[in-house]
């Protein structure tokens, strides 16, 4: 018996968990009564979930001879009690409906083990919209140049890259127009898939063409495409990130939510990630939440020539995104700023759906406004910039 156990230990240290789908299975049909009515039915439904879980262990077990005595053996017992390979599989045991490639799962587990005293997943949001504003994991709340390709997240799992171009000429207002999204290969739920989207093409599919990571029908990792050509969602089922990007006007918008743990999982010399950091000073269109006149200033009409933002004002700006956003927190504000610096009323749009993502993607609902009166996190500087943005925008006034 000391040896057994020994074998077992050894063998849930390994990646192949043929064991563990073997005990579950004789925990699902050692109270079964072949006796009694309805036992073939329990019985091939406990089969079924016993095959799938060899199948979702298949690769890491190739070599096991235990997983292919396991495989031999299911497929002689579906043929004596005429089990068909297609049906309902048992879920009255937890761990046998345990998906290796889902975070879920994986938290399940390590809460079980670990009691009451384990925490729960932490999410954390970021999004990237605008001219750019960017919404860091923390909360933080900031205007940004960053022109050129700018790392988002680099971490063991995930990697983000945007790249921002100019929108005004003579302004450091810049926004993304190309957005990179690497998963790396993780174990045996997905090889590493790379989606690239610029503007005018923000395809539905990794550039290797597939729509999805992982072996049969697991579906580990998958795009979804909500409008054609204008918004998909990824789900990475097995690092429980999701991430959304759209196309408003020319140009891209993101949205990630992630486990804290798997954000904070990257070495010191990838520091450089603007979703935990934020922008670098030298890069911040506002100082500390300030935003300095002269930077608007030069988008001012030189010898009466018009420009396209020259069509709103300060009144008309904000009646614009007043009809798409009723609360005037930092999203409202942020689409007023946007207006009197490009003109462009995609932007407003784009103010607008940064805040549908957080409602649908950010983990607390306290936290989905920021408001320029509050004095947590990044939001203190946020109403430092309310203040220069009213200054900003009675300037263009005057010269409108």
């Amino acid at each position: 018996l000391p040896s057994v156990l020994y074998l077992g230990d050894c063998q849930l240290q390994t990646p192949c968990r043929i064991q563990k789908c073997t005990t579950d299975f004789v925990s699902l049909t050692s109270h079964l009564n072949s006796a009694l009515e309805g036992f073939d039915l329990e019985f091939c439904k406990a089969l079924r979930a016993y095959s799938a879980c060899t199948y979702r262990n298949s690769k890491v077990c190739r070599g096991n001879l235990v997983y292919h005595s396991a495989v031999l053996g299911i497929s002689d017992l579906m043929s004596q009690r005429n089990c068909s390979k297609d049906g309902p599989t048992s879920s009255t045991n937890p761990e046998v409906t345990h998906d290796p490639c889902s975070y879920s799962g994986h938290t399940e587990a390590r809460e079980h083990q670990g009691g009451e005293e384990t925490p729960t997943t932490t999410y954390l949001f970021c999004g990237l919209f605008g001219d750019p504003h960017l919404r860091t994991f923390k909360d933080h709340f900031q205007t940004c140049k960053v022109e050129g390709a700018w790392p988002l997240i680099n971490n063991n799992y995930l990697s983000v890259q945007v790249t921002n171009v100019p929108v005004v000429p003579g302004s450091s207002a810049t926004a993304t127009n190309k957005i990179t999204v690497i998963f790396k290969s993780y174990q045996d739920c997905t090889d590493q898939k790379v989606y690239q989207a610029v503007t005018d093409d923000l395809p539905a599919a990794f550039v290797d063409g597939t729509t999805s990571g992982g072996d049969g029908n697991t579906k580990s990792l998958q795009i979804v495409e909500k409008v054609s050509g204008k918004y998909i969602e990824m789900h990475a089922k097995y690092i429980g990130t999701t991430v959304y990007v759209r196309q408003l006007g020319r140009y891209l918008t993101l949205a990630i939510r992630m486990p804290q743990e798997l954000v904070m999982a990257y070495e010191e010399s990838q520091d450089l990630q603007l979703c935990v950091n934020g922008c670098p000073s030298s890069e911040r269109i506002d100082d500390s939440g300030h935003l300095p006149l002269p930077v608007m200033v030069q988008l001012l009409p030189k010898g009466g020539a018009a420009h396209p933002w020259s069509v709103y004002t300060l009144e008309t700006a904000t009646t614009k995104c007043h009809e798409k956003m009723l609360v005037k927190d930092i999203y409202f504000y942020s689409c007023v700023f946007d207006l009197l610096t490009t003109g462009d009323a995609n932007f407003t749009a784009a103010a607008h759906s940064a805040l549908q993502d957080v409602e649908a993607l950010h983990p607390r609902k306290e936290h989905w406004h920021i408001f320029p009166s509050s004095g947590s996190g990044g939001v203190g500087k946020g109403s430092k910039f309310f203040v220069c943005l009213g200054l900003v925008c009675l300037v263009l006034v005057v010269f409108l």
